[in-house]
């Protein structure tokens, strides 16, 4: 039976509300600044958290119906913002792969490590000067060494630098923190149960992770393809949404089952399904709920940031900040410069990566919680920490304002490929059919790559073992064309039959591409026309090409010489391309006299 109205509160739902509102104001509006929206959530955090309107509505300074809008039980958000993080490591094994790793492995495992471990030597070998004890000086420095892959990222990404070779650089930095959060984490259990036994800790450590470890990878690889294949074939997009939260969700459970992280066992995950035909879609599902749920993650953090520790001790606090700031920022330029990177480079690689990030907050918080931190400096290191993401938006700022180096200059470093461009320089077939399938072998006799998208899950994976670079993914979603590279493809090929669905992959495909060259199967001269109008360069229809070639092979059999024939057919295919593109220029004057007429009444 439903409850009764008396058992609704609006308490209960009051949590939920101030996420979603926050979400829907403070991402768009941070986005057309030009700022991570992270920013905007920790702000927004502070500002609805128990520390900042909570506060001041309890001491009576505003009135007090404002604490009906903060955010005063934070053990409320908390398990769900904490899969803001395992939703993010997911996504970034969806980027990485296994192969990718091995070949950027001297500047993944070689420049991060040095990176992490020379930034934590030094950290922790200051903190130890401070009288801290051995576990505590291990964690500070280790969690302090790390950088904000969610703002970082999106910096470089707004910038236009992710594909340089510093923005390459900085990613793969970014990639073996990443890997090293999962580690971290149980180290940090481990010594807030062992203290200072580090042989206990390698003894409880090493072993049970290789074995957990060795169980996911064994269970994913045997179970996730099958998985998505099945599910693909049903040709439900709900039911490939929940199979994609339940391998997030479910190899999470089983990684923290086993006593890694949660997060260890998404990345693994998503290592598992980077080189699936299903890799593309899987990252259209995921990214709102990941977003939605990340910003869940900094919103709580804001919410937890006690600024009365900056005005009670500003010295220890903002110095904290600052020399942990500029202590990484020496390291990783030193480090830089030990692998050959061009000072323009280095030092842009040391701005962005100095402050501290995410991931810092959440194993001083795990320190914390289990006492393997004291509260007093793990609370300071939380502040120091949150501070210090504020400024990432300035270093892209001074960034900004270095000299370029030389094209040349370090071209052998950073070679990792940036997500979206799968397509660079490719041509893209959706639809691969018959005539997908005889598109692509005249597209290899004439040496032009190109990557295919299909919905038939059988065909997908036909070809996809046959080495076929083929996806399985809706082409009508615009943020999954741009996942497949259209913006820097070569050309977009729609061999599909559909007449809707070719409308609306040609429509999402110019939504991100203007000046894409598009050619577009139609079914017949009208469906052309509407092609036409959604922007296509050329509309091919089937029943004209039929009766086209009839007519070739029929004038060839009556004996009216081939050149002839072949000229006829061309002068006919040119007059049906005229008769259906000036509809399409009627439309468009129209639409701009339309348009000059209402800047004329303004």
């Amino acid at each position: 039976m439903p409850a009764s109205p008396e058992h609704y509160s609006p308490e209960h739902y009051k949590s939920v509300l101030l996420f979603l509102g926050t979400a829907a104001i403070i991402a768009p509006v941070f986005r057309r600044l030009r700022l991570s929206p992270v920013l905007g959530f920790l702000a927004a955090g502070f500002c609805l958290g128990p520390y900042g309107l909570g506060a001041l509505a309890q001491r009576g300074t505003l009135p007090s119906w404002v604490s009906h809008i903060t955010l005063d039980n934070l053990d409320e958000i908390g398990p769900a913002a904490e899969f803001g993080v395992v939703f993010l490591l997911f996504m970034i094994g969806l980027e990485l792969s296994f192969e990718r790793l091995v070949h950027l492995r001297r500047l993944v495992f070689g420049f991060g490590a040095v990176q992490v471990f020379g930034a934590a030597l030094v950290l922790g070998g200051i903190a130890l000067v401070e009288h801290h004890t051995l576990a505590s000086a291990v964690i500070l420095g280790l969690a302090l060494a790390m950088s904000s892959t969610a703002i970082v990222l999106p910096v470089l990404a707004d910038r236009k630098r992710l594909g340089t070779s510093a923005g390459r650089t900085i990613f793969s930095v970014l990639l073996f923190q990443d890997l090293m959060v999962a580690p971290l984490l149980f180290l940090v259990t481990i010594l807030g149960a062992h203290h200072d036994k580090f042989d206990v800790v390698l003894l409880y450590t090493v072993l049970p992770a290789c074995l957990g470890l060795g169980g996911v990878v064994l269970a994913g690889r045997l179970i996730l393809r099958p998985l998505f294949h099945l599910v693909a074939s049903a040709g439900a997009p709900e039911f490939f949404m929940a199979a994609c939260l339940f391998v997030v969700v479910g190899t999470g459970v089983i990684s923290a089952a086993s006593g890694l992280s949660m997060g260890l066992g998404a990345l693994i995950a998503g290592l598992l399904l980077a080189e699936t035909e299903y890799r593309r879609q899987i990252e259209v599902t995921i990214e709102p709920f990941q977003g939605l749920l990340l910003g869940l993650f900094f919103l709580s953090v804001g919410a937890s940031l006690d600024l009365s520790l900056i005005f009670s001790a500003p010295l220890r606090t903002l110095g904290l900040a600052a020399a942990f700031i500029l202590v990484k920022a020496v390291t990783v330029y030193a480090a830089g410069r030990l692998f050959r990177l061009g000072r323009n480079v280095a030092l842009e690689t040391a701005l962005m990566l100095a402050p501290g990030g995410e991931f810092a907050l959440v194993v001083i918080g795990s320190a914390i919680a289990s006492r393997a931190l004291g509260s007093q400096i793990g609370s300071d290191a939380l502040v120091a920490v949150t501070l210090s993401m504020f400024v990432i938006p300035l270093m892209g700022t001074i960034v900004g304002l270095l000299p370029r180096p030389k094209p040349e200059v370090d071209a052998d470093l950073g070679r990792l490929p940036v997500p979206a461009e799968d397509a660079s320089g490719k041509a893209i077939i959706v639809g691969y059919g018959r005539v997908g399938q005889l598109v692509g072998e005249m597209l290899n006799a004439h040496a032009i790559n190109f990557l295919a998208i299909e919905t038939n899950a059988g065909l997908v994976r036909q070809f996809r073992q046959s080495g076929i670079d083929i996806y399985w993914g809706n082409a009508a979603r615009p943020e999954f064309l741009a996942r497949c590279g259209i913006e820097k493809a070569r050309a977009l090929i729609v061999t599909i039959g559909a007449t809707q669905s070719s409308s609306e992959i040609v429509a999402a495909a110019r939504q991100v591409n203007k000046d894409l060259t598009i050619v577009a199967r139609a079914r017949d001269a009208d469906h052309a026309r509407e092609l036409y109008e959604l922007g296509v360069t050329d509309a091919v229809p089937e029943t004209v090409e039929a009766s086209l070639q009839l007519s070739e092979a029929a004038l060839v059999d009556i004996g009216i010489p081939m050149g002839l024939v072949i000229a006829s057919i061309h002068a006919k295919r040119d007059d049906y391309r005229k008769a259906l593109q000036p509809a399409v220029a009627a439309i468009a004057r129209e639409f701009g006299a339309r348009r000059h007429r209402r800047l004329h009444d303004r």
